[in-house]
């Protein structure tokens, strides 16, 4: 039903900036050129034109071996081990008469040694292998002629095959985005797989191929697309589409990327234009990395003493075996008889004492082979095969919830769990549940909602404070919405209508149910309304209206349409909206608008956003509760909350008229700047406000995430949190997970500061940024002077640093500093970081201290640092399988990183550590 009600939606008459037309821009010019040289044919990928292309299949490959690699490589990897080699080539000198005992004595233990190990390496891709079946036997509908369209398997797909994906299905390939079920071509597109953002993306196809809604449209539909050739950027795509003999650019707008998935939209139709490896989610991966333990490594360390050894007994032995072969015959006596001198091969020829000496030496290296363990290769394989049933068969690591058990998916590093010294994390969705609580509210400079964060809980343990347990089993009691852990009498169950300021109140609800760009899904069976939203604050925000008595329940062509509480009868009213212009968010705006025109007719601006851009724009008379709401949003921010302002204003019909022309001429420029363009525009519009108040809204933390930090601060692991969030929350978030505890000075390195604001408005940009990495390493060596005279009595230290200044940080001649400063502190954060940073700080730490590193994430964007770091433990959570896909241990919850660490690591490293020291000891009696 909300189904059929989208398609008729007209999206381009209300947003901003994602919607509009495309225009030829200066990468245009280079299609045809070196890079941009693909061509695809529309909707005849069997044509001549197309198959002498030879493009890729879409079939894909995550294994760590083929079968044509497999010997080759599982070989190389067998003989990185010292002792392999050792008796690799005693095998091969077994064959000649060298050899002091038969050649299947000796060749036998290699293979089995080998065959063993190697035996396990199958297992493991194997499981790899299943993955990749499961993905490339996967279904998806493909024209295959006269307007039908039916089911294809993934693999099968071909560059130019004309696709319809269905809503909550992942897109195949990479695609162009031709027509959708909405009437204006868009549609909504999560990608959490390949950056770990959670907020929807809207896409819209062009103009040219927008009204091809049915299957049928499609029968004789054929064009041609001219792009770049396969790459690694996420973020940008230049090509042309040619229809009809007309030219139209395309841009990252119509791109749909492979493992991306369609959300909000009952459909798209889509043409393939790379497959397989040439897919930009494919051309950012890298290879399963090779790991070894350090044990592993540290047993090569002892087989070289021990080969050290061997050649050594074995050259004294020779050399004394010369000397005594030389003296066998002289004045025609023969001292050893029994060898007969006088008539005897090179090995026992006084003559050739030298030629006996050197054949005695390969003689005696095969001879005191038992020096060499080849059998504890094996004994350790087969334990760390049971460690990792162990740790797979563990109910202490098994979550109910979603049915996820913990999952060694390679059994070489277990032992490294019992050794990590430095642990790096993602915060989002590892740390917290990447879902959104609207918990807290300012209104008419009143704070109203008595829930308890997570941080207040933290500060009153730290108290010991009843206040916590109290309010814990009051929450408890409550029935749990989704979104919604507000309580206050005040304004709940319409009571706000009796509040001071109720007029102020109806109008702060009223925009939390109109200014968003959520849609409506009914429920057929109860009727009941839930909401997709661009992100999870954003449904927090209607769920909390619906709940105080503004119910958003339909989005039609140009309207929003509310069930609102009348203030006078107490009754539900239904009230429609015209929705003229929607000025979206973006990182540079930080606020979105809407602009609606009441049933009154009155026209009426909703803004919400930052706190840092908003206030500014408040109208003199509307500044009546700006002190006491700023105390509130200082208060929320120190309760670990998300903070935003809400606020409004009336427009005359002259000022919008006026407004509406200049922005829809913007948006439909065909300039390369149109988007600029856009947003200046709405600048002009977006002042004048009147404060409302500000909303509060809780990233919950997962169950256990406090306690577990403790429990391995204790065993004197350290935790750095790597994240993309801005320093206050990052900091919130550390206290409310006892990353950062009361007493713990803080070193803050930050770009944010009045001098670096200014050097960045500077034109000179080379200099601005001299500047400011000057800036970045005073603050650096100031905190290290702290740390170098700081002690016990005055608390540890806790480092935190945002993105811009970790640019610096981690360039050559400054990295070393900060590693010193950071290793130094009890806690580290770093805020605003990119995936490339993750993954660049995590080798920094691994090389530069030699102490293993366990990173942990469960997000695409994670995939780096994982892989960098010496363990990799994916979080099976919300956002996909990717990080899952590239780690090396996967569990539910962060919760289990305790036990996994501190149970099954501690004894995985005491038993193979025993095994080790048994096997050498028992060498070491041999010797005796």
């Amino acid at each position: 039903m909300a189904g059929n009600r989208r398609k008729k939606h007209h999206f381009s008459r209300i947003h901003a900036f994602s919607c509009g037309k495309t225009s030829f821009k200066g990468d245009h010019s280079l299609i045809g050129g070196p890079g941009f040289s693909r061509v695809v044919h529309c909707n005849d990928p069997e044509s001549f034109e197309a198959s002498v292309l030879n493009y890729s299949g879409n079939y894909v490959r995550t294994t760590k071996y083929t079968l044509a690699t497999f010997f080759p490589k599982a070989l190389f990897e067998q003989f990185r081990r010292v002792a392999n080699v050792y008796f690799l080539i005693c095998a091969i000198l077994s064959f000649t008469p060298l050899s002091p005992y038969s050649a299947v004595s000796n060749v036998l233990p290699l293979v089995v040694v080998i065959g063993a190990t190697m035996g396990k390496e199958v297992l493991e891709d194997w499981r790899r292998k299943k993955q990749d079946i499961e993905v490339n036997n996967r279904k998806v509908k493909v024209h295959c002629g006269e307007g039908a369209f039916d089911y294809t398997k993934w693999r099968d797909l071909k560059v130019g095959d004309v696709v319809k994906v269905e809503k909550d299905e992942f897109f195949p390939a990479d695609l162009i985005l031709l027509s959708s079920s909405y009437e204006e071509a868009i549609c909504y597109v999560e990608t959490t797989n390949l950056d770990g953002e959670t907020n929807l993306k809207l896409k819209q196809a062009l103009d040219a191929t927008s009204n091809m809604h049915e299957d049928s449209n499609f029968q004789n539909f054929k064009a041609i697309i001219r792009c770049e050739d396969p790459n690694a950027n996420l973020y940008t795509f230049v090509g042309s589409l040619e229809l009809e003999e007309q030219q139209y650019p395309l841009t990252p707008q119509q791109l749909l990327l492979r493992d991306s998935k369609l959300r909000n939209t009952d459909c798209i139709y889509g043409a393939v234009i790379f497959t397989g490896r040439d897919t930009k989610v494919f051309q950012n991966s890298t290879g399963p990395p090779s790991k070894r333990s350090k044990v592993e490594r540290r047993m090569d360390k002892i087989i070289y003493f021990l080969f050290g050894i061997l050649v050594l007994m074995s050259f004294i032995g020779s050399i004394f075996f010369g000397i005594a072969t030389r003296e066998d015959l002289q004045d025609g006596k023969m001292k050893r008889w029994y060898l007969r001198p006088d008539d005897t091969t090179a090995y026992y020829d006084p003559k050739r004492a030298a030629v006996a000496a050197v054949l005695h030496f390969l003689t005696a290296l095969m001879l005191y082979g038992y020096l060499i363990p080849i059998s504890l290769y094996v004994s350790i394989e087969i334990v760390k095969i049971l460690q990792s049933i162990f740790i797979n068969q563990d109910l202490h690591m098994y979550y109910e919830e979603t049915d996820k058990p913990a999952r060694a998916r390679t059994s070489n590093l277990n032992e490294e769990l019992g050794q990590v010294d430095t642990i790096l994390s993602d915060k989002t969705g590892t740390l917290t549940c990447n879902s959104m609580e609207f918990i807290k509210c300012s209104i008419a400079g009143t704070s109203y909602g008595r829930g308890v964060t997570e941080v207040e809980r933290a500060m009153a343990r730290r108290k010991g404070s009843p206040l916590e347990e109290e309010v814990t089993e009051e929450q408890e009691d409550k029935a749990s919405i989704k979104g919604f852990n507000f309580e206050d009498e005040r304004i709940m169950n319409g009571s706000w209508v009796n509040e001071p300021h109720a007029d102020v109140i109806q109008k702060f609800l009223r925009l939390l149910a109109i200014c968003h760009t959520a849609l409506p899904e009914v429920d057929e069976e109860n009727g009941k309304i839930s909401y997709e939203a661009e992100s999870p604050d954003e449904a927090a925000f209607v769920i909390a209206a619906r709940e105080l008595g503004f119910e958003f329940y339909e989005r039609t062509q140009t309207s929003i349409s509310v069930h609102e509480l009348d203030p006078v009868t107490g009754t539900k009213v239904e009230r429609s909206y015209s929705l003229l212009n929607v000025l979206e968010f973006s990182s540079s705006r930080k606020r979105m608008s809407v602009i609606v025109r009441s049933e009154e007719g009155t026209l009426l601006l909703l803004s919400k956003g930052a706190d840092s851009v908003m206030f500014e724009r408040l109208a003199e008379n509307g500044r009546e509760f700006e002190e006491q709401t700023k105390e509130h949003i200082n208060e929320y921010a120190d309760a670990g909350l998300r903070t935003l302002i809400l606020a409004y204003r009336e427009l005359d019909e002259k000022e919008y008229k006026q407004f509406n022309e200049e922005f829809t001429e913007a948006k439909n420029s065909v300039s390369a700047d149109r988007e600029e363009l856009a947003e200046e525009i709405a600048e002009k519009i977006e002042k004048n406000l009147i404060l409302l108040g500000a909303t509060a809204v809780e990233d919950k933390l997962q169950n256990g995430v406090p306690e577990c930090i403790d429990k391995l601060a204790q065993a004197g692991i350290k935790l750095w949190v790597l994240t993309g969030d801005k320093m206050e929350t990052a900091i919130n978030i550390g206290f409310a997970c006892s990353l950062l505890r009361q007493g713990m000075r803080q070193v803050i390195i930050s770009s944010e500061t009045p001098e670096s604001k200014t050097l960045e408005k500077s034109e000179d940009k080379s200099a601005a940024a001299a500047a400011l990495k000057a800036s970045v390493l005073h603050q650096l060596i100031r905190g290290k002077e702290l740390l170098d005279s700081s002690n016990e009595s005055l608390g540890p230290l806790a480092l935190i640093i945002d993105g811009k200044s970790l640019t610096y940080a981690l360039e050559d001649d400054v990295k070393d500093l900060f590693l010193e400063l950071a290793i130094g502190c009890a806690s580290v954060i770093c805020c605003r970081s990119s995936p490339k940073q993750k993954a660049l700080v995590t080798r920094l730490v691994k090389t530069k201290t030699s102490s293993t590193t366990l990173a942990i994430g469960d997000g695409a964007n994670d995939v780096g640092m994982l892989q960098e770091a010496d363990i990799g433990v994916g979080i099976s959570g919300v956002e996909g399988m990717q990080a899952v896909m590239s780690s090396d241990i996967a569990i539910a919850q962060f919760r289990f990183l305790e036990r996994l660490l501190l149970v099954h690591g501690h004894w995985c490293y005491r038993r193979i550590s025993s095994m080790v020291c048994f096997t050498l000891k028992m060498l070491i009696d041999k010797l005796g």
